[in-house]
């Protein structure tokens, strides 16, 4: 399906001259969404910068779909459009202008000045940069290593992705120094992109943060069904602590050795609210463990 997001994708590549190189498209479309009140994409710091995760994997569908073509170069990943239409006509009056900004602003500078200029001037992106000691300055790459703040207070960390893209579910991690993720959802699978096991695994590994799947710890999905109220998930969540936390002293004892030996470790599964969410009650069971030396901390 041709969602608006991936018209501007297209509409991008349109303006650019049918042709850009991946890690431009990137950047190009990181400085557009600046421009925009409600943002098409999200990013995270990457690899080589601002990195969108959505973006990149509608490129691949649009790719699917027969509206760009992909090749791999000794000289990087190029995407062209393989669809010769109008795609600037189907945006936005303010998007198109923006789009025309971005061109006239930025269009003359080659890959390289495109990435140190977003660095110089969102320096949060490139605190996992490779590449950023090599293309900036003393200073200019001093400014990028004060974006990271190390913290060594042991926290637990409960998070729930629902409602919020993977980009931003990524920074929540990074900026409160999350070390280990721990997902205690019984199948890591998710019709929410971003959040199946194989998918956040990766994410997480490009950006430092090592992820665990804890399927002992999850709740079968058929006892899931028909929770109305916050009564049905309480009486669900009574019946999980006295019987699977109960037999899964091995699991609970794995994340209390995480969290002396990398200090920040969050528990994941999919809720918001984290007492409409088991991680909940995994939580207070670490919570009751002796001589601990980390607090609680639900993001």
């Amino acid at each position: 399906m041709l969602y608006y997001r991936r018209k501007i994708l297209l509409a991008l590549l349109e303006i650019f001259n049918e042709q850009l190189t991946a890690k431009s498209i990137q950047k190009y479309l990181f400085l557009f969404t600046r421009k925009q009140e409600t943002k098409s994409f999200d990013f995270v710091p990457y690899k080589y910068g601002c990195f969108s995760f959505q973006a990149n994997q509608d490129i691949a569908t649009l790719k699917t779909y027969g509206y760009v073509d992909i090749t791999d170069t000794n000289n990087g990943r190029f995407i062209k459009l393989a669809k010769e239409e109008n795609y600037c006509a189907a945006l936005n009056l303010l998007d198109r202008q923006s789009l025309s900004d971005v061109k006239t602003e930025y269009g003359s500078l080659s890959q390289d000045e495109l990435i140190k200029y977003t660095y110089i001037h969102y320096p949060f992106y490139a605190i996992n940069s490779s590449i950023a000691q090599n293309l900036l300055t003393a200073e200019e790459y001093e400014k990028v290593r004060q974006q990271v703040h190390v913290r060594t207070e042991s926290v637990l960390f409960t998070i729930g992705y629902e409602g919020i893209s993977l980009e931003k579910y990524i920074n929540k991690l990074i900026i409160n120094n999350v070390s280990v993720l721990c997902d205690v959802r019984k199948n890591a699978f998710s019709y929410k992109y971003g959040f199946s096991k194989k998918q956040l695994e990766t994410a997480c590994a490009g950006v430092g943060i090592t992820y665990i799947h804890l399927p002992a710890l999850g709740i079968e999905s058929e006892f899931r069904k028909d929770l109305r109220s916050q009564k049905d998930y309480d009486i669900l969540f009574n019946n999980y602590e006295n019987t699977v936390l109960k037999s899964n002293d091995e699991a609970i004892k794995l994340i209390v050795d995480l969290l002396k030996n990398n200090r920040r470790v969050a528990l994941t599964c999919f809720e918001k609210n984290p007492i409409q969410c088991h991680r909940s009650r995994v939580a207070k069971q670490l919570m009751s463990v002796e001589n601990k030396d980390y607090i609680l901390n639900n993001l």
